[in-house]
């Protein structure tokens, strides 16, 4: 017979900048096999404007059967909708932290590879108002049936990026996606490039939403 107890767990987060001096609030979500500890050096690029937040997965392992490197991962196939609410209480209790004794003018959430699909499921189910969703090499998660909704509030405001030379994904694939976030209202934007944040892309990326901001 199987059951079920609910018990507190300690989640872990890194940050990168200057809370004070920082106007914008990103949150980045890595991927699957990833720690936040290095994966938020992908975005130690950024200006002081920028407040990175990398949480981590609650499933940290072993990569390489016993060796000494250790991945993160968000969930598995086993217990997803138990993960999906733990993962969403979590990412909201950690906002609700940051923003006590801060104040942003905008926020932005990315989500890379498994990340992705995390970041979407908390952009569109949880609490916290984001100005933009990023979402970087994912499939948008099937069980986000709420395409009037995403059509709606999407528009103009999110983004999907994908590499052209992506392991993970077929050039057939790739176009699938890049259509399917399209149709999604994102902005799909296929750079030349493998399975990983670009910095380049990404700083275009945010500069240009920046510019829309201060021209509004």
């Amino acid at each position: 017979m199987k059951g079920y107890l609910t018990s507190s767990k300690t989640f872990r987060y890194f940050t990168h900048g200057d809370p004070v001096k920082a106007r914008t609030l990103i949150y980045v979500l890595h991927g699957y096999g990833q720690l936040a500890e290095f994966f938020i050096r992908k975005f130690q690029f950024l200006s002081e404007d920028y407040y990175v937040v990398a949480p981590e997965g609650m499933h940290r392992f072993y990569l390489e059967g016993s060796s000494r490197r250790v991945g993160a991962s968000w969930m598995t196939k086993e217990e997803r909708t138990c993960d999906i609410s733990d993962n969403l209480q979590f990412l909201e209790r950690l906002h609700e932290f940051i923003i006590s004794n801060n104040n942003f003018d905008r926020t932005i959430i990315l989500g890379f590879s498994q990340g992705g699909a995390t970041a979407a499921r908390w952009y569109y189910n949880g609490q916290l108002q984001s100005d933009h969703l990023i979402i970087w090499a994912s499939v948008f998660p099937p069980d986000l049936n709420i395409d009037e909704e995403i059509s709606q509030t999407s528009a103009g405001s999110n983004a999907f990026f994908i590499g052209d030379q992506d392991e993970y994904y077929s050039t057939e694939q790739q176009l699938e996606q890049l259509r399917t976030y399209h149709s999604k209202g994102f902005e799909s934007i296929h750079y030349q490039g493998k399975h990983d944040v670009a910095p380049d892309i990404l700083g275009n990326y945010l500069k240009k939403i920046k510019g829309e901001k201060n021209r509004s």
